[in-house]
C-alpha cells in the first residue's frame, strides 16, 4: 500500500509540474512543434536519469516508486507526445511530425546517455 501512495502522491506532484510548464510554454509560443511537451519530458528523463544513475535508488523502495515511478512518469508523457506528433500528421505536418518525433528521442535518449556516463 505504501507503494501505491508513493506512485498517486509524485505522479500528481509530477503532473502539476507539467501542467505549469504547459501553461507557461503554451502561452509564450506560437510554434508547430509541441515544445511544452519536449521540454516537459527532457526535463523529466533529465531527471530520471539523476535519480538512477546518480542516487542509484533501490527498486523495491518507496522512494523509488515516489520519485521514478511516480514524479518521472507524471512529469513526462508519452501519451500527449504521441497525440501531439498524429495531430501533425493528421494535419498534413508529417515533417514537423517527423521533425518532432527525431527531436524529442534524440533529445532523450541523448540526455540519459549523458547522464550515465557524467555521473557513472
Amino acid at each position: 500500500m505504501t507503494n501505491l501512495l508513493a506512485v498517486f502522491v509524485g505522479g500528481g506532484i509530477g503532473s502539476i509540474l507539467r501542467f505549469g510548464i504547459s501553461s507557461l510554454i503554451q502561452n509564450a509560443s506560437a510554434s508547430t512543434l509541441p515544445w511544452a511537451t519536449l521540454v516537459s519530458n527532457g526535463l523529466s528523463t533529465l531527471v530520471l536519469g539523476w535519480l538512477i544513475f546518480k542516487l542509484e535508488l533501490d527498486q523495491s523502495s518507496w522512494l523509488f516508486y515516489f520519485l521514478v515511478v511516480g514524479f518521472c512518469g507524471g512529469f513526462s508523457t508519452f501519451s500527449t507526445f504521441s497525440n501531439e506528433t498524429f495531430m501533425l500528421i493528421k494535419n498534413n505536418q508529417t515533417p514537423w511530425a517527423l521533425l518532432n518525433i527525431a527531436i524529442s528521442l534524440g533529445l532523450c535518449l541523448s540526455i540519459l546517455f549523458l547522464v550515465s556516463k557524467q555521473l557513472k
